[in-house]
């Protein structure tokens, strides 16, 4: 068993995908590798391509990070026009090679590959349906199940089959399918989770972030909308709208954590949100401090911004160790606490005999915050002020991000002022949900879910 010895207290993404059209079959395989790499952040589990070679569609994944399973040798095996990825973030009881992606199912007319991100939360009930009719699953991912589905379904023409099976299953997702024609990707009714189009010299692509056209050498064309299919092939890109209205709601975690700073999602940057997020957040809760710093990395543009907009100096208080990943051993606390120690360590000659204003993007169970407090005032620290850069997280996730029960969660079971004494902080403040709205400067409307309780469909059981 494993955990990430930091970021096992916040909450994750649980994948990313990449696709691929190109008249250029010897470069398909480098370009997904890229795209993926780009990606990394968005899942550590497993990393896989699926890649039509003219003859078939073979595939390649396994556990582990996406240089250690496309390795050199991989990529130059590979070679086809078109071609899909995927990376995944583990979740407890599903790290298994089984569950990885692109998952390919063959059927009578040939063979579908397809690539998810999102959580599908009527995949329980469509999948009993499935094997009362003796379908067998080989994996326990809902992704399995639309894949089932297609190949069950399909009368021939893909895209109604994919239609159609968008009008039955419930839930959030960023899908990319492939057949040994097309590249097809699907963004969910609310577009809860983001997937982009990009072009090349050569060819067409589709990532779920915008950072990963240009690491596969694209130009960012537009965001897919909710709801939309788009099919690639050798006639160029169309289009197929959605007819349902469904009020835009990408998750505002994209923003907050999951995303990478140099991505725009749905027209907005990633790294000016989290800088704006830390501005407001300056002007709702200001400190007379000495210093401001951030818990690396995603804090570290919303720090930032405090500090500008206060005219207080930013500083590197918390070094991080970026090597010191992931452990293979049984977790307890002390190895917890001593996992916080090894990937940070605190600045002693900069926080000494200072007040300072710690910044972090969230908190989920507090554990890792009330442990870096201790860090800084033990290296001398006069006063440590938290300040988080979104409002508390009081909700599951059921669209493909992987939280904790509600009891879990500290924001939905203890007061501020509780949370204060739990981490030992001299004060602590979280950016207002209205806050958080406007770092976006824009008028998009996003999930809050997780923040407010207020789910955009019917999910399992909103107590969670």
């Amino acid at each position: 068993m494993y955990y990430e010895i930091l970021d096992d207290d916040k909450l994750h993404e649980e994948c990313g995908v990449v696709g691929l059209y190109t008249s250029k079959p010897d470069i398909a395989s480098q370009l997904i590798y890229y795209g993926l790499f780009a990606l990394q952040h968005r899942g550590q589990e497993s990393a896989g391509i699926a890649i039509n070679t003219g003859k078939k569609i073979e595939f390649h994944k396994d556990m582990g990070l996406v240089a250690d399973v496309l390795t050199p040798e991989v990529v130059n095996r590979y070679k086809g026009d078109i071609a899909i990825g995927h990376v995944r973030y583990s979740t407890t009881g599903e790290s298994e090679k089984q569950n990885a992606q692109p998952l390919v199912v063959r059927y009578k007319e040939g063979s579908i590959g397809l690539a998810h991100n999102g959580n599908l939360v009527n995949a329980g009930s469509l999948r009993n349906i499935l094997e009362d009719s003796g379908v067998i699953f080989q994996t326990s991912t809902d992704s399995e199940v639309v894949a089932n589905m297609l190949a069950r379904y399909n009368k021939g023409d893909i895209v109604s089959s994919i239609k159609n099976i968008t009008e039955i299953v419930k839930g959030a997702y960023a899908f990319v399918f492939m057949t040994e024609k097309e590249l097809i990707g699907v963004r969910d009714y609310f577009g809860l989770r983001p997937l982009c189009l990009g072009k090349r010299d050569d060819g067409y692509l589709l990532a779920s972030e915008s950072c990963a056209i240009s690491a596969m050498g694209g130009e960012f064309i537009r965001d897919i909308e909710p709801g939309e299919i788009v099919v690639i092939n050798g006639e160029g890109v169309k289009s197929i709208k959605s007819d349902r209205y469904a009020q835009k709601k990408l998750c505002i975690f994209e923003h907050i954590y999951f995303a990478r700073p140099d991505s725009n999602l749905d027209g907005v940057n990633v790294y000016e949100t989290r800088y704006n997020s830390g501005r407001i957040l300056a002007r709702e809760a200001p400190v007379k401090a000495d210093l401001v710093f951030s818990v690396p990395d995603s804090g570290t543009p919303a720090a930032i911004g405090y500090a500008e907009e206060l005219k207080i100096p930013f500083g590197l208080g918390l070094i991080k160790n970026r090597y010191a990943k992931r452990t293979f051993i049984e977790p307890n606390q002390v190895l917890r606490e001593q996992g916080v120690k090894t990937k940070l360590s605190v600045l002693k000659e900069i926080v000494k005999d200072k007040t300072v204003v710690l910044i972090d993007d969230s908190i989920v169970r507090g554990t890792t915050t009330k442990q870096i407090v201790s860090m800084v005032k033990e290296a001398g620290a006069r006063e440590v002020h938290v300040r988080i850069a979104s409002p508390p997280v009081t909700h599951s996730c059921f669209f493909g991000i992987n939280t904790p029960d509600r009891n879990k969660l500290i924001g939905a079971n203890k007061t501020i002022e509780e949370i204060k004494e739990f981490i030992n902080a001299d004060s602590i403040h979280y950016l207002s949900i209205e806050g958080l709205v406007k770092s976006t400067s824009s008028d998009n409307s996003y999930c809050l879910a997780c923040l407010n309780g207020d789910y955009p469909m019917e999910v399992p059981n909103k107590n969670m």
